[in-house]
């Protein structure tokens, strides 16, 4: 599995800020409804329902939201970037600025579990998130997303 299969360049999205985890969910509901033809508010209510299990924010600015839902064929993804980090309630409490969110089918299985396991290990990459940050263009974040060598199995 790689990330050019997950991530769509439509589904890559900068913005300047984010006034609530409610908020970021809404817009990452819109841009997972465009590149997956799902409506949108059963996006935001699954990201919230994954959310009250315990927080995605995994750390170093990072946060990995994600849900298995009805009406997916395959997993996807979607990707923010946001010019000015918030709180979103991290396990580091550091302020969050770069979410790659994961849909992935209700039955999805292990393949839900190796995109996760795949967007995590190259999200702790230090040079990949300094990359991110360095760039607002949406189709160089993507290429920057889905051109790197893929990483190995942990």
């Amino acid at each position: 599995m790689e990330l050019s299969t997950i991530l769509r360049p439509e589904a890559v999205k900068v913005m300047g800020s984010m006034s609530s985890k409610k908020r970021l969910f809404q817009e990452l509901g819109e841009v997972a409804a465009s590149a997956c033809s799902l409506n949108a508010s059963v996006i935001i209510d699954a990201l919230q329902d994954r959310e009250a299990l315990g927080p995605t924010g995994v750390g170093h600015g990072v946060a990995l939201p994600h849900a298995r839902m009805d009406g997916l064929d395959k997993v996807f993804g979607a990707f923010v970037k946001l010019e000015t980090p918030f709180d979103y309630g991290s396990v580091d409490r550091q302020p969050v600025d770069l979410i790659f969110a994961l849909f992935a089918p209700q039955d999805s299985g292990v393949d839900h579990l190796k995109a996760l396991a795949l967007v995590s290990r190259n999200l702790r990459d230090s040079q990949l998130c300094a990359k991110l940050r360095a760039n607002d263009d949406p189709s160089t974040l993507h290429t920057v997303l889905t051109e790197m060598v893929p990483s190995q199995a942990a």
